[in-house]
């Protein structure tokens, strides 16, 4: 029997998917898998039982991830499982800018208990006019999961779009409408954009990558949707170009002390990925994320490890987490020989600084006696898995 601990509120329907060898915790340290949301780990200790921890979204910054593939603990995200979601918020959020309705419907609400209403209504409506988003041009920062479904939807609503991400992959090229203009430096979209979203995650490349630099290089009255990460825009910066009106409004879905109540800011509070819909594709990917490792030793949309599978176990598997150095599969072939296991099949992958290996062999393995022929400098973690 497995443990799976839950460190915030997740969807039924996602726990929903674990079978009968699962059962859920509330004892950390024996959990051999954590679902998490937002709650923040980056200082939690975690125990030997700890296999991987699978987060329902796609964000990481609240898990240390760097650490946990140093003690060979796998964590998984859900690319793609809330990207309706938010696409449908950034749309709403570039209708809301457009027609000024934040300010109108904020308005309307002073007329409470003002005589003929409707004709206070025809008489202030005009300061709230504004503009179609049909013809406008949008610019998105990021062609992931979301930023490939918001540049589609707002091209089939009659909006130019301009694309820019220097990591498109393969999937969100095959992905993206023939009809967009794609550019591979952001000084080039920047100036043309009558509106911009940004779509990239927060890593040390992107923090503030909004900033007065490139505010200066944008149109005189854009409009900002930030619905990725708060860090990616200086919220310094940007309160100044609205101040200037050289930015016209910034719509966020990340509200804090700087931005609240400011004149041109449109605080939505993190609704991103709050449909019912999300929260259960995400729960559901997750939670076969960890049973897949856990059963097979497979990782698939893994932050820290490579991509390895070698399908359900069928016989005898061993998972070897380890650093990826050339020397390591050697010592690993070297070892199984050793051990007279024969290798019927095999697959190793890396990522970076750390490496995965699957491998199904023929006879009986003891995990105990395959970690101490498998010491060599560089494996962090054995697993032998056996079928249920």
């Amino acid at each position: 029997m497995y443990k799976i601990a839950t460190l915030n509120k997740i969807s039924p329907v996602g726990l929903g998917r674990l079978t009968d060898q699962y059962t859920i915790t509330d004892d950390i340290a024996s959990a051999n898998g954590i679902l998490v949301r937002s709650h923040d780990m980056l200082t939690m200790d975690f125990s030997d039982n700890l296999l991987a921890i699978a987060r329902a979204g796609a964000g990481v910054n609240n898990i240390p991830i760097d650490r946990c593939a140093e003690k060979g603990i796998v964590v998984f995200n859900t690319p793609g499982a809330n990207a309706n979601a938010v696409k449908e918020l950034v749309l709403t959020g570039l209708l809301l800018g457009a027609r000024n309705v934040p300010d109108a419907l904020g308005w309307c609400c002073t007329l409470i208990g003002t005589e003929e209403v409707g004709k206070a209504v025809e008489k202030g409506k005009a300061q709230f006019a504004g503009t179609e988003i049909h013809g406008k041009t949008l610019g998105v920062i990021g062609l992931g999961s979301i930023g490939v479904l918001v540049a589609n939807a707002a091209q089939n609503l009659g909006m130019q779009v301009i694309g820019y991400d220097p990591y498109m992959t393969l999937q969100a090229a095959h992905s993206l409408s023939n009809e967009i203009s794609v550019v591979t430096d952001l000084g080039d979209l920047l100036p043309e954009c009558d509106y911009i979203t940004i779509h990239v995650p927060a890593v040390d490349s992107t923090k503030g990558i909004i900033n007065a630099d490139s505010i200066a290089k944008m149109k005189s009255g854009v409009i900002l949707l930030n619905f990725s990460r708060d860090k990616l825009v200086n919220d310094a910066d940007m309160l100044t170009a609205l101040d200037s009106e050289k930015v016209r409004k910034y719509i966020t879905d990340f509200p804090n002390d700087k931005l609240i109540g400011q004149k041109g800011v449109v605080c939505i509070p993190h609704l991103g990925a709050s449909t019912e819909e999300a929260e259960d594709n995400c729960a559901m990917m997750a939670a076969d994320e960890l049973m897949d490792y856990i059963e097979n030793g497979n990782i698939r949309n893994s932050v820290n490890f490579p991509a390895c599978s070698l399908g359900k176990v069928t016989g005898t598997r061993i998972c070897v987490l380890n650093k990826n150095d050339s020397s390591v599969l050697n010592s690993i072939t070297g070892a199984m020989s050793e051990m007279n296991l024969n290798v019927t099949n095999m697959v190793t992958k890396s990522k970076g600084d750390f490496a995965c290996a699957l491998l199904d062999v023929d006879g009986t393995a003891d995990e105990a006696v395959v970690t101490s022929k498998l010491s060599a400098e560089g494996i962090i973690k054995i697993r032998v898995i056996k079928k249920a």
